[in-house]
């Protein structure tokens, strides 16, 4: 198989900056004009600049996250398209291109015009169904509007649809929470991401946890929840892939199944982050993150020399312990043989100890090969699971 490369562009600009959000992003109400502009013209730079290293590869996925990428005009989109065919130039057209999308009445109108210049896969940030909810996340948007781009989303002929929701939001209920999954799973979408409200420090809500001001479901609640999000999707014909993502056969999100599988990804934009390749300075692999403020980000793209940039070269020690967490996130869990081919010798033999209290547990199981995966209990408490190998 041709090695392959995705493609990550990072749209930083958000008209509301949402109090749990850790992601590097900038507050914007509307995205002018020039500003747009200076942007896709620092990405068409670094596109150009980072492509060697990354030679020879087929371009297999290509994504635009955030922020809100949909906020770009349409033709700002065609542009980055163009630009990344023209950097893979031996590359079959990308199976996969995914745009997310916030439900808003300026971003639905744009709808047909993504899919013509070539977006295939929406990812919508509904986050929840119920109003109140909303409200308590810092939303910018009303259930009705996540409902109406949805149906507007299928009237300009996508057919591949995933939908974002989060579980154990601040006053959250078994029953509301049951509310808002039956109502993305009644949209028949091809996938879904339910995440779990994490409390990240720096933000607004991380000052409101300390405060005792941020009434969250405890631990057993959000455990009913998630065994309840599991048995829905199964039962609606979503398949578990991934430890928070669900799907139909053939839907699974191939641009980040690459992150599950240590696969490279070349990132682009303020605070984007690229899977290096493995190379004599990099044998085991890294990561390269770009600065997560625009200024810095702009001005060190323009003058032809980043500044802050930061590379962490991966020992191997880091790397095995990679393999494990991110194979383990998988339903199909961490193949032992692939193991042994990267590290020289199985699982067993480096994390033995922790092996043997994490089945002990009941947290995970093991083949007679010697493969790993999650046990039902090990999906609830995977946090636990992951601390043993970083």
């Amino acid at each position: 198989m041709t090695p392959s490369v995705g493609l990550y562009f990072h749209i930083p600009f958000c008209e509301r900056i949402c109090p749990y959000c850790d992601f590097a992003v900038v507050a914007a109400r509307t995205l002018e004009p020039a500003v747009e502009e200076r942007y896709v013209a620092a990405l068409l730079s670094e596109l150009e600049a980072r492509t060697p290293a990354f030679a020879g590869l087929q371009l297999a996925t290509v994504y635009f996250g955030g922020g809100t990428p949909s906020l770009l005009q349409p033709e700002s989109l065609a542009r980055l398209l163009d630009a990344a065919h023209a950097a893979f130039p031996a590359s079959a057209d990308p199976t996969e291109i995914t745009l997310e999308v916030n439900p808003s009445t300026v971003e639905r109108n744009r709808l047909p015009a993504f899919r013509e210049v070539g977006i295939n896969r929406l990812s919508l940030g509904v986050q929840s169904f119920d109003d109140v909810t909303l409200k308590k996340l810092g939303r910018a948007h009303k259930a009705a509007e996540s409902r109406e781009t949805l149906s507007a989303a299928r009237e300009a002929g996508f057919e591949n649809l995933s939908l974002d929701l989060i579980l154990a939001c601040p006053g959250q209920s078994m029953a509301s929470f049951g509310a808002d999954l039956q109502a993305a799973l009644d949209f028949g979408p091809e996938h879904l991401s339910v995440y779990e409200l994490t409390i990240e420090s720096g933000t607004p809500f991380a000052l409101a946890n300390e405060r005792g001001q941020l009434a969250r479901p405890d631990d057993d609640l959000a455990a009913e929840m998630l065994e309840h999000l599991a048995e829905s999707c199964a039962a609606a014909g979503l398949a578990r892939y991934e430890i928070s993502n669900y799907a139909r056969p053939g839907f699974q999100s191939a641009h980040n199944s690459r992150y599950w599988a240590r696969s490279p990804v070349l990132g682009l934009g303020m605070g984007a982050w690229s899977s290096e390749l493995r190379s004599g300075e990099m044998p085991f692999g890294g990561r390269r993150m770009n600065p997560r403020t625009l200024a810095p980000y702009l001005e060190g793209i323009e003058s032809g020399d980043p500044k802050g940039v930061e590379v962490d070269r991966l020992s191997i020690s880091e790397a095995r312990g990679e393999a494990m967490f991110l194979g383990l996130r998988t339903a199909a869990g961490l193949a032992a043989e692939g193991f042994e081919t990267e590290f020289g010798a199985s699982p067993r033999n480096f994390y033995a100890q922790q092996i043997e209290q994490l089945m002990a547990a009941g947290l995970i199981a093991e083949t007679s090969s010697g493969d790993l995966r999650l046990t039902p209990a090990g999906m609830l408490l995977s946090d636990t699971v992951y601390a043993n190998f970083v």
